[in-house]
């Protein structure tokens, strides 16, 4: 018996996902041509320290969050069941083989407190203060952790799926679309965009 392709070639992005995650003590997976590795939050800044150093991962493109969670304020729950937490993701590149890794880790959704990357990367600044201001995670060591949005009298974090979003509530989402026709042309009117109509 054979072996199909996809059981005996790797992803080229494998060996390199590896060494990474070997590096930094992780796990890595490759899927539609990105690497992400799962590192323990504990050793957040550890991580991204030899990253920086001893991968050459200089260059710092962003940081977000994903909230997992069962129950929703607004619109349909997942279609199955998912393990509370919040996912905390940063990409980061080098500057000479054009590699990008996303490292990630999981937050406690009830003590969501992380290590400042500050230090690390700059420009980590301004992307954890839109992470504390719409998920509610707090940057310990952060020297400025203000709002970039909403006042600083806004009540809430609009990205956690708990949050009622007002709009969704009048009109949910994705909600209806309502295209009006060109000014002068009939709806059963073909036009040049949509020549069959």
């Amino acid at each position: 018996m054979t072996s199909s392709p996809s059981e005996t070639t790797t992803h080229p992005l494998q060996e390199y996902a590896d060494l990474v995650a070997e590096t930094v003590g992780g796990e890595a997976t490759v899927a539609f041509d990105a690497i992400k590795v799962v590192v323990p939050l504990d050793r957040w800044v550890d991580v991204h320290v030899t990253a920086r150093d001893r991968l050459g991962l200089v260059f710092f493109s962003w940081l977000s969050a994903i909230d997992w969670a069962n129950e929703v304020a607004v619109g349909d729950p997942p279609g199955e069941t998912v393990e509370e937490r919040f996912e905390l993701l940063t990409s980061l590149g080098d500057v000479t083989e054009g590699r990008r890794v996303t490292f990630s880790a999981t937050v406690d959704k009830t003590s969501p407190v992380v290590p400042t990357l500050v230090e690390v990367y700059a420009g980590a600044n301004w992307h954890e203060r839109e992470a504390h201001e719409m998920f509610g995670i707090v940057f310990e060591g952060h020297p400025n952790l203000t709002h970039l949005y909403l006042p600083e009298s806004f009540i809430g974090n609009p990205l956690r799926k708990s949050f009622p979003l007002l709009s969704r509530e009048v009109k949910p989402w994705p909600g209806t679309v309502d295209v009006e026709g060109m000014p002068g042309i009939a709806d059963d009117e073909p036009t040049t965009e949509n020549p069959e109509a």
